[in-house]
This record gives structure tokens, C-alpha cells and sequence, in this order.
């Protein structure tokens, strides 16, 4: 291997700051998928970082709490919706480092939880086709999940 390294692609993130001082945050979110196949994403609302994009729904860990746990509660107060944590199950995670952050995003899916999912912090929803995920507009730390999921739910 050449000591002389392409700009971008999969090195750029260890030569933008390979031993900098960076905080992470530790983020999980859910794809939700109903009976037909479908999954749930919800745009991001003004005012917020990145508003606009698409993301799947989840949230920020609180001090101390489990992911899974963060999951739930999250689901709750941002869709309305219930679910234990036993019908979550580990799909992935996601590991991004922006320009002031690391973000550490384990990934789960679900598919059965009570109540109709409704944006209740203001967020648009929809429900998407796996296949049509590369149509929406995404945070750079979700992107690299849609060929996964849409080749876990294909």
C-alpha cells in the first residue's frame, strides 16, 4: 500500500481527524416496518440541525439509559407509539463523524408496536418503499443503512 491515499472515500474520516479530540454522541433510532414492507421515516423540523432530511425515527441516550430502553421512550414521546423492548431486534449500527461530532447510532428493527405512528415534535412522516429510500434526501450518518435494509427486507 502507497503511502499517498485518494482524497474522500472510506480514509477521509480517519485523515480528517484521526487522533483529534472528539466528543460522541450516542444516538438510536428504529426502522419500523409494517405489513407491507414498508419502513417509517420522519423529516427532520425546522430549527433542528439538518431540517429537512429524512432520518428514521429515534433519539438521544439520556445518562445511564440503555439503548433499547432510549429507543422506547423516544418512540413514544416523538411517534405516540407503544412497544417493549423485546420486539426490538439489533439490525446494525452507524458510525459517522461529523464536523464537530462523532455519532454512534446502534440500529434496530421493529414491526409490531400499539398506536398509530403520528408526528408529534412537528415532523412530517412517511412510509417508504425499501427500494425508494435513495430517493429521499438522508443525513450522511443514515445513507450507508438503506443498502442494508432494503437487502434485509428484499
Amino acid at each position: 500500500m502507497s503511502g499517498d491515499l485518494p482524497e474522500g472515500g472510506c480514509w477521509d474520516a480517519e485523515f480528517r481527524k484521526a487522533q483529534g479530540d472528539v466528543k460522541t454522541v450516542i444516538v438510536v433510532a428504529a426502522v419500523l416496518v409494517d405489513i407491507d414492507g414498508r419502513v417509517l421515516v420522519a423529516q427532520r423540523p425546522e430549527g433542528k440541525a439538518m431540517a429537512g432530511l429524512w432520518e428514521f425515527p429515534g433519539g438521544k441516550l439520556e445518562p445511564g439509559e440503555l439503548p433499547e430502553t432510549a429507543l422506547v421512550r423516544e418512540l413514544n414521546e416523538e411517534l405516540g407509539i407503544d412497544l417493549t423492548e423485546s420486539c426490538l431486534a439489533p439490525l446494525t449500527f452507524a458510525s459517522h463523524l461529523y464536523e464537530d461530532f462523532h455519532l454512534l447510532m446502534p440500529v434496530y428493527v421493529a414491526r409490531q408496536w400499539k398506536g398509530e405512528p403520528q408526528g408529534l415534535d412537528g415532523q412530517a412522516l412517511k412510509w417508504v418503499q425499501p427500494t425508494r429510500l435513495r430517493d429521499l434526501d438522508m443525513p450522511p450518518a443514515d445513507e450507508p443503512l438503506i443498502a442494508l435494509i432494503r437487502d434485509f427486507l428484499g
